[in-house]
Parts: structure tokens; C-alpha cells; sequence
């Protein structure tokens, strides 16, 4: 019987080091939705930073896990299929939050399976859970400069922090991402493609 719960899975790096990089979007938007529903985060077999509230919105009520994986980015996947095996979720029921440098700052794309687009914490969740088939909420965060260290040049964008306009902007984008991974858990994937794809 699998469980009724939903699992938010917001993806980054542990540690201060970090903390209000492009790569942790996942994490912020997992903090702004930790604090909206009074979810408390506690550790889950080390794996990760747990927490269980319930959603109550346009009349719904919705009972789901929050998580921040601790095990960084490139093993994603360890925490999340822990967790969705422990509390028997099935992956239709996780919404992945994640950074995606193919859209620009502040764009936010709802999507279910696909490519990992180069994402290492998608390929880890796809591999650990075997399938694609969850949703994810793609975070813009724009691209670095291409050309002769591109590798090297991408490494240091997505570790980097955001400028001073992005910082203005990133309260309201961080607000945008946690509504958006409401309305797929509340009126789902279509509805939320509808709202945010879109814009």
C-alpha cells in the first residue's frame, strides 16, 4: 500500500562553504517551504535533513515530506531513494527543486521525466530510483561563458553566489519556486506546467 505522502526534495551542498551558491536553489526553496508550513528538519540515517508537515491550500490537505539531502550534490540519489523506500512513496509523489542553468535568472520550469540535462543530482535521483518519471520545479539560474574552460568555467558559476540585482530579485523567485511545487502536489503537474511554463 503505497503511502499517501508526498516527498519535496530540494537539492544542494551541505556546509557553509555553500550556502547562497546557484547550486543550493534546491535548498533555499526547501528552507522557504520548511517555513511556511512550520516543517522542522531533523537527520534521516545521515543521509539527509527530514522534516514532515501537512499543506492546506484551496481546500486540500496534503500531508508530505520535506528533505535536503546532506550527502552532496552528486548523491542525490542515495538520500532520496531512501527515503522514498522507508516511507514507501512511489516517484510520482516526489517533486524534485533543483538549479538548471538553461533557463535564465528567475525562469521556473515544471516538467516530469526527460533528460537530466547535465544535471549530476538528477542523474543520481534517475539512477538510485530507476526511473525519471518524477517532477521536478528546474530553478533558472543562467549560464556561465562558454568557450575554451567551459568545465571549469561552469564548476565556478554554479558554486558561485548571485550578484547584487539577483540577490533583490532572489526573495521573490525563492517565493515563486515553493508555489510552484505547491500547485504540482495540490493541482497538478499540468496545472503548474500551465502557470509557470508559460512565463
Amino acid at each position: 500500500m503505497a503511502s499517501d505522502f508526498w516527498l519535496i526534495v530540494g537539492l544542494g551542498n551541505p556546509g557553509s562553504k555553500y550556502e547562497g551558491t546557484r547550486h543550493n536553489m534546491g535548498f533555499m526553496v526547501a528552507d522557504v517551504l520548511a517555513e511556511r508550513w512550520s516543517v522542522r528538519l531533523s537527520d534521516h540515517k545521515g543521509l539527509a535533513k527530514l522534516g514532515k508537515g501537512v499543506m492546506n491550500l484551496h481546500g486540500k490537505t496534503t500531508k508530505f515530506f520535506l528533505a535536503k539531502p546532506v550527502t552532496y550534490m552528486n548523491d542525490s540519489g542515495n538520500a532520496v531513494a531512501s527515503i522514498s523506500a522507508y516511507y514507501d512513496i512511489p516517484a510520482e509523489h516526489i517533486v524534485v527543486v533543483h538549479d538548471d542553468m538553461d533557463l535564465e535568472f528567475a525562469r521556473i520550469k515544471v516538467k516530469s521525466g526527460g533528460s537530466a540535462g547535465g544535471h549530476n543530482g538528477i542523474k543520481s535521483i534517475d539512477r538510485s530510483l530507476d526511473t525519471n518519471q518524477y517532477a521536478r520545479v528546474r530553478m533558472g539560474v543562467g549560464h556561465a561563458k562558454r568557450g575554451a574552460n567551459t568545465h571549469a568555467n561552469t564548476v565556478n558559476w554554479v558554486l558561485g553566489g548571485f550578484g547584487p540585482d539577483q540577490r533583490k530579485q532572489l526573495p521573490e523567485f525563492l517565493a515563486d519556486g515553493a508555489d510552484a511545487v505547491e500547485e504540482v502536489i495540490i493541482d497538478g503537474l499540468s496545472r503548474a506546467q500551465e502557470h509557470f511554463n508559460g512565463r
